[in-house]
C-alpha cells in the first residue's frame, strides 16, 4: 500500500461510517452523546455539518441510497433515515441486529442480490443484503481459505467487491458479495505505524471511495479518532 496524500481529519471523530455521495464525503461518528452525521471537506478536514444523532444513540455504519441517508445504530436495534442533501433527519426504523458497517450497492447490481439496496455487517462473520426497509432478503458467510472471517466492520463497495475493516486490527478483507469469499488482504499497519500512535487514537475505521479523473477509483481511508484522512493506492495479497 502507498500513500498518494494525507488530509487533516478531525482527531474527535469516532468514525464508523464513511463515504463519497456526488463527490462530498460524508462521515457518521460514533459515542453515546458524541455520535453525528457530518459532510466534511476533504482538503481541509473541515466539518461542513455536523447534526447530532441524539446522546440516547451510538451512530454506526451509513450509506446513502436514491437520496436518502440510512444510519445504523449500535445496539439500540434502530436506523434513522435522513435527506442526504439537507441532513434532516426523516424518519427512525426498526432493525432486528446490531448495527456495525453499511454500504450502498449500485444499482446496475442489486437483481444480483435479490434486489438489496444495502449491505450491512454485524460483528460477525456475515453480510447482511438489506431493502429499504432495512429487511435481510440474503445473507452470506465471510470465509477465508475456508474459514469464516469473524469481526467485519465499515464496508465499502468499490468495484464489484465489497471491502470491509476487521475491527481490532489493520487488515482490511476484500471480499467476492455473491460467494463471501475473501480475495484479497490488505494491511494497513503501515499508515500509522504504532510507535506514532498516541492514546486518543482507536482502531484503523473508515473505508470511502470516489471515482478519479482518470476513469479508476480513489480509496480513502483512516481510523477512530485518528488525525489524518489518507488517500491510498492498494494491492491486494
Amino acid at each position: 500500500m502507498k500513500v498518494l496524500e494525507k488530509y487533516p481529519h478531525d482527531a474527535q471523530a469516532y468514525t464508523q461510517g464513511l463515504f463519497f455521495h456526488n463527490g462530498t464525503l460524508y462521515e457518521t461518528t460514533g459515542q453515546y452523546g458524541q455520535s453525528s452525521v457530518r459532510t466534511v471537506d476533504l482538503t481541509s478536514g473541515k466539518v461542513l455539518k455536523n447534526i447530532p444523532i441524539g446522546s440516547r444513540y451510538f451512530g454506526e455504519g451509513s450509506c446513502v441510497v436514491d437520496g436518502k441517508m440510512y444510519v445504523l445504530t449500535w445496539t439500540n436495534k434502530l436506523a434513522f433515515l435522513y435527506d442526504a442533501e439537507s441532513l434532516k433527519k426523516e424518519k427512525m426504523l426498526s432493525y432486528p441486529r446490531e448495527g456495525w458497517g453499511l454500504a450502498s450497492i449500485p444499482e446496475d447490481r442489486r437483481r444480483e442480490f435479490s434486489n438489496a439496496l444495502m449491505v450491512a455487517s454485524d460483528g460477525s462473520s456475515a453480510l447482511y443484503f438489506l431493502d429499504s426497509r432495512l429487511v435481510t432478503v440474503k445473507s452470506v458467510t465471510v470465509r477465508l481459505n475456508g474459514r469464516p472471517v469473524r469481526l467485519l466492520n465499515e464496508l465499502e463497495w468499490i468495484d464489484g467487491k465489497v471491502w470491509a475493516n476487521i475491527y481490532t486490527t489493520d487488515l482490511i478483507v476484500i471480499i467476492d458479495p455473491l460467494t463471501g469469499n475473501v480475495t484479497g488482504k490488505i494491511d494497513c499497519s503501515g499508515l500509522i505505524p504504532q510507535e506514532k500512535r498516541t492514546p486518543t487514537m482507536d482502531v484503523l475505521n473508515g473505508i470511502a471511495a470516489r471515482p478519479s479523473e482518470d476513469g479508476g477509483t480513489e480509496v480513502f481511508l483512516t481510523g477512530k479518532n485518528w488525525p489524518w484522512l489518507f488517500k491510498v493506492s492498494v494491492s491486494e495479497r
